[in-house]
């Protein structure tokens, strides 16, 4: 199903790629936070537990925040290879139409609304 002119879809590539430049800097820049403070806490001083524990929590938050991360950008280069195959903005489980509106709030969704919920749901 061809869903959307490349001139259409020519706005949601671009969207798409700042996007994933903005993402991959933010995960970059994580994945540097927390590997430099993983490198300054074995540097030899001893440290309190409690700082331990709090230097472990921000590591593992930075570590779900870069997996959520690298999730969406694994969506982001799936929609834009549907933009190369001419399949974007079509819903990837019904095939329907996905809204302008939808695409413009989450431009790297598979799927429409309905499609999206039921998904939730399970």
């Amino acid at each position: 199903m061809k869903a959307m002119k490349k001139s259409e879809a020519k706005v949601y590539k671009e969207r798409l790629l700042a996007i994933r430049a903005r993402m991959r800097g933010d995960v970059s820049a994580l994945a540097s936070a927390a590997l430099e403070k993983n490198a300054t806490s074995a540097g030899g001083m001893p440290i309190h537990m409690a700082d331990a524990g709090t230097d472990n929590y921000e590591q593992e938050f930075s570590l779900s925040f870069m997996e959520k991360d690298e999730e969406t950008l694994e969506l982001i280069e799936a929609a834009l290879e549907r933009i190369e195959d001419g399949t974007y903005g079509a819903c990837v489980s019904c095939e329907g139409k996905i809204p302008k509106t939808r695409l413009n709030a989450i431009p790297f969704t598979p799927n429409c609304v309905h499609c999206a919920s039921q998904l939730e749901s399970r």
